[in-house]
């Protein structure tokens, strides 16, 4: 997993103008069948794939949190809404609340989450393979290709089923 993790940034590079043109012809017209198709390459993948060998989502990029992650989370510590902002977010430029550094501050040693129960809905939906109207978040989806193996495997198969 390491080696390939490496390898990922030159991969998705390379495939880049690729990714980009099945993504938009396949924003303009998109199988009927997508949201089904995606949803078997999604479980398929995530039936071979750990997360917890990698979490390099987690190493390297951070949650948008909503105000409703944000009471949850609060709740969970016992702070209060502005004490957990504070201490662990920062207003990106979308005016979003963002983690104020990356790695998360939330992620151990083994690659565990630290607060998984009530973690943030854009975690829960990470990476977004599975999501109805996929093609609505290709542009999302192309920055998730170098980041997340799994991402980098559904959309090299993607492109398999679903030739453009």
């Amino acid at each position: 997993m390491q080696d390939f993790l490496k390898q990922l940034p030159r991969l998705a590079k390379d495939k880049h103008t690729e990714n980009k043109k099945y993504f938009d012809k396949l924003k303009k017209k998109a199988p009927k069948n997508i949201d089904y198709v995606m949803q078997e390459l999604h479980d398929a993948e995530f039936k071979r794939t750990d997360c917890l060998t990698c979490a390099n989502c987690c190493k390297t990029t951070g949650p948008l949190f909503t105000s409703a992650d944000i009471e949850r989370i609060s709740k969970h510590f016992r702070m209060k809404p502005q004490q957990f902002i504070d201490q662990y977010l920062r207003v990106d430029e979308d005016n979003d609340y963002v983690l104020q550094s990356v790695p998360c501050h939330f992620l151990d040693a083994d690659n565990y989450c630290m607060i998984y129960d009530v973690r943030p809905k854009a975690c829960r939906e990470y990476p977004h393979t599975d999501r109805k109207k996929f093609q609505q978040i290709s542009n999302l989806t192309l920055e998730n290709v170098a980041l997340c193996p799994a991402t980098f495997r559904i959309v090299e198969e993607m492109k398999k089923r679903m030739p453009m």
